[in-house]
């Protein structure tokens, strides 16, 4: 397989599986939410959340998630094994990445309390969450595209303000939402 196939492939893999790392913790709030509803509703909706949220984890979250290690992996193994020792853009990009990969499987333990009507997050714990994964991407992100260019002490810096801005603006968001409802 030539280079731009499996690099093809391995962005195609990883927009997909962010596609659902950004959809499933909405759909945990929507979840933990719903259970302030009067119990008919709540029952409805927690059996739609439950069955949406598992559907989106095992037929599109593992599959992507399976398939972006396995052309990541071998992206590695065609293109940079000869150098991987003094890469560190690919060390610290293997770092975000496992970062990312407990994500997911913290995601799938929410998942299974969830289901086992064992709330342990809050609506607003889970927004911010949320952005957990917008912080990874970015960071992977700049590490691949700027590679050894980026200052890493600037780099450094910029995606810590990045990453408090991200949940200082999500709790503004929440505060406004709640000052609405008044």
């Amino acid at each position: 397989m030539s280079y731009e196939v499996l690099k093809s492939l391995h962005i195609i893999f990883v927009i997909s599986w962010f596609a659902g790392l950004f959809y499933l913790p909405r759909l945990l709030v929507y979840h933990v939410e719903s259970q302030d509803k009067p119990e008919l509703e709540r029952n409805i909706l927690s059996t739609q959340f439950e069955k949406m949220a598992k559907l989106l984890f095992n037929a599109i979250m593992v599959p992507a998630m399976v398939l972006t290690w396995i052309t990541g992996l071998s992206l590695i193994y065609t293109v940079y094994w000869e150098a991987f020792a003094s890469l560190t853009w690919l060390h610290l990009k293997l770092g975000f990445v496992i970062c990312i990969t407990i994500y997911h499987f913290y995601c799938r333990y929410v998942i299974q309390q969830f289901r086992a009507k064992n709330f342990i997050h809050s609506g607003s714990f889970l927004r911010l969450f949320n952005e957990i994964a917008t912080i990874l991407l970015v960071a992977v992100v700049f590490l691949v595209v700027g590679k050894n260019t980026i200052d890493w002490v600037y780099g450094l810096v910029g995606f810590i303000l990045f990453a408090v801005v991200i949940m200082v603006a999500v709790k503004a968001v929440k505060r406004k939402e709640v000052r609405g409802k008044r």
